[in-house]
């Protein structure tokens, strides 16, 4: 009897000791697991920062690479790396203008848009001298949007550090960040750097200024233009970033434009919104509207061409259809480098009953999931167009509504065209730029939209973005 008891006794503790080592194995396998996973998360990391260092340049950005742009007088430009994000980037740019600048601005309506957004607004509203001359300041890798009061203190502490530096009143520094949302901007990284900046200053670094507001760009964007005005030569120059987060208003950008011109706030403020109208915000890549965008336009008026008091006049017609050249070119590179574009799209709209009407019906198309993934499958879905239209909320007759890609009709009253062929629709759309025209057959207001197809590579980029 106590010989069985001890055997149990003993074949318990035998129990005991494997369900302990067991449960120690399962735990060290846990642990193992555990580490494994972390080892391929850091691995998965390292490759997706190698694949993002080494992104290809869109299909579509201009073959020439980035354009010779004009140096304008009273303008001057620095750009270094700060790490704001990532170590080693040049991240943070710097222009300084001369006395005398006239600003204007357009910006987002974003009701979350950025502190330095609001910034820019009060101090364009503050309509400060400009006989003191002025300063932008932009960083890329951090939105400063979302960040509560801690935002306020990063821009005034970045501002005031221009200001002292280039010796311009703090209102008349117009900050802006971009990248991303909600966190706290690491801005003594910034302030750190102004003097570095502040004594980099040259007129030929604007290139360096458009690869430093960067973000998921893949390759800078600037744009110029002359206009002789009275036989006076007047230079206007810009560059831009954006590449996705972009739809009306403004789309996820930023913009800066720069002109030798004589031109007062006023009058440079009507051009201004006025252009914009008809470029940046005619543009779409993902129809997500950001809390940063930022057009900034400076005239120096260091040109010896005559003063431009209102666009109406010979010479100030002259000049704005200059600077929207300068600025659809802009708005253009934008759409060209959306997050994993291999195709520009134009969406064009006639026949409207109205404005609105025309651009709800441009938009609809241009933003619908549906019709971009079509393209960026190069299929001739048409029907994908027509239930766009459909959906906009913009007045429509199915039996009046004529539909084409490109030069190929492809629906007419109310019914697929008579000698339309899928194999017509595919060629068109086997090109890197698609044309998509639409008439409503109801009045003569018209609209034009640009916009990208939509991709998996459009997926990869925002999955992976705070990686």
């Amino acid at each position: 009897m106590a010989k069985t008891k001890a055997k149990a006794k003993d074949k318990g503790g035998k129990k005991a000791k494997k369900a302990k080592a067991a449960k120690k194995d399962g735990k060290a396998k846990k642990i193992a697991k555990a580490k494994v996973k972390a080892a391929v998360k850091k691995v998965k990391a390292v490759a997706t920062k190698a694949m993002q260092a080494a992104e290809p340049v869109s299909l579509l950005a201009p073959k020439a690479g980035f354009p010779s742009l004009p140096a304008i007088s009273g303008v001057e430009f620095a750009a270094v790396a700060a790490g704001v994000r990532y170590p080693g980037r040049t991240d943070v740019m710097l222009a300084k203008l001369a006395p005398g600048t006239a600003i204007a601005g357009a910006f987002t309506r974003s009701a979350t848009r950025s502190d330095p957004v609001r910034v820019c607004e009060a101090n364009l509203a503050a309509k400060t001298a400009a006989r003191s001359g002025a300063a932008i300041i932009v960083n890329s890798g951090n939105a400063n949007a979302f960040t509560g009061a801690a935002g306020e203190q990063a821009v005034k502490a970045v501002s005031d550090a221009v200001a002292t530096a280039v010796k311009v009143p703090a209102t008349r520094v117009f900050p802006a960040s971009t990248g991303v949302i909600g966190e706290p901007l690491p801005h003594d990284r910034i302030t750190a750097v102004i003097g570095d900046l502040a004594k980099g200053l040259s007129t030929g670094g604007i290139e360096q200024a458009a690869r430093a507001i960067m973000t998921t760009d893949t390759f800078p964007k600037g744009a110029s233009a002359e206009v002789e005005i009275d036989g006076e030569v007047v230079k206007i120059a810009g560059i831009a970033k954006g590449s996705g987060m972009v739809a009306p208003d403004m789309a996820t950008m930023l913009v800066y434009l720069f002109t030798d011109a004589k031109v007062g706030p006023v009058p440079l403020q009507r051009m201004v919104t006025r252009a914009t109208n008809e470029t940046f915000n005619c543009i779409t890549v993902d129809g997500d509207t950001s809390t940063s965008d930022t057009l900034i336009m400076a005239a120096t008026g260091k040109s010896k061409a005559p003063e431009i008091r209102d666009v109406r006049t010979r010479q100030g017609r002259a000049f704005y259809d200059a600077l929207h050249g300068v600025m659809l070119d802009l708005a253009h590179q934008v759409v060209r480098d959306g997050e994993g574009a291999t195709k520009f799209v134009e969406v064009a709209v006639t026949g409207a009953a109205t404005d609105g009407d025309a651009r709800k019906v441009a938009f609809a198309i241009a933003n619908s999931p549906l019709v971009k993934t079509a393209i960026a499958g190069e299929d001739p879905n048409w029907g994908r167009i027509v239930m766009a239209v459909g959906k906009s909320g913009a007045k429509a007759d199915r039996d009046l509504l004529t539909v084409r890609l490109g030069d190929v009709l492809v629906a007419e009253k109310g019914m697929v065209a008579p000698d339309y062929t899928e194999k017509d629709g595919a060629k068109h759309m086997k090109g890197e730029e698609v044309r998509i025209g639409v008439d409503l057959g109801l009045g003569p207001a018209t609209a034009t939209v640009w916009t990208c197809d939509l991709t998996n590579r459009y997926i990869e980029i925002n999955a992976d973005y705070r990686s």
